[in-house]
């Protein structure tokens, strides 16, 4: 069960470190068109457990990372275009034909045709929330704590630095080897990130009191 919960983090960018506390290498390169190739070398060497950062969208990107279709299209749909649909129905059948019913000019309690702004408009609304949460949940936000926050290099990931991420909870993560291929890559900068969220922390010693 621990093992599919991780795997499931993984799909939102968020990885685990492993038994020395290493959250993974990250490496800095020159221009979008260099991380764009190192993402797609990254891909074709057999990692999945990783990441690109980049200050703006960088075309063909999800492709060189080997990333499928989003699901949010899909969750849209059940949760907020099914669910708001059936809803905008149920509501006005029950408040009008059951639990509040009005003869007026002898009209039906419940009808579709003047139900249909209702509908419509709950359909949209639940669509659109659940479009926010949606993405929210599949892209791991809010995430206050990052390691990669430790690293003062990546500081411009949302400036002018482009950045590509392998985790060490990647099945093929080798320290050494990691850092050897990306510099292969052309890499600027390559950095061992650690995770230090559980590191020991010694108190302060508390100050003494005044004679």
């Amino acid at each position: 069960m621990n093992k599919l919960f991780q795997e499931i983090l993984a799909t939102m960018g968020i990885y685990r470190s492993n038994e020395d506390k290493v959250y993974g290498v990250l490496a800095e390169f020159a221009h979008p068109g260099d991380l764009l190739r190192a993402a797609r070398e990254t891909h074709r060497a057999g990692y999945r457990k990783f990441d690109t950062h980049s200050p703006f969208p960088i075309h063909g990107m999800d492709r060189a990372m080997g990333l499928g279709q989003s699901k949010l299209g899909f969750i849209v749909f059940f949760g907020g275009t099914v669910v708001g649909f059936a809803l905008g129905v149920w509501l006005q059948w029950w408040t009008g034909g059951v639990d509040y019913p009005l003869n007026i000019s002898g009209k039906p309690f419940f009808a579709l045709e003047p139900s249909v702004p209702i509908i419509f408009e709950l359909t949209i609304l639940l669509s659109a929330l659940t479009a926010v949460a949606g993405m929210l949940a599949l892209n791991g936000l809010p995430r206050p704590y990052n390691p990669l926050f430790y690293s003062r290099r990546f500081m411009r990931a949302t400036d002018d630095g482009f950045f590509l991420h392998i985790a060490a909870s990647d099945s093929r993560f080798d320290l050494e080897a990691v850092q050897a291929f990306l510099k292969g890559l052309g890499a600027l900068h390559v950095e061992v990130i650690e995770d230090r969220e559980e590191a020991d922390v010694a108190p302060e010693p508390e100050p003494a009191p005044a004679a």
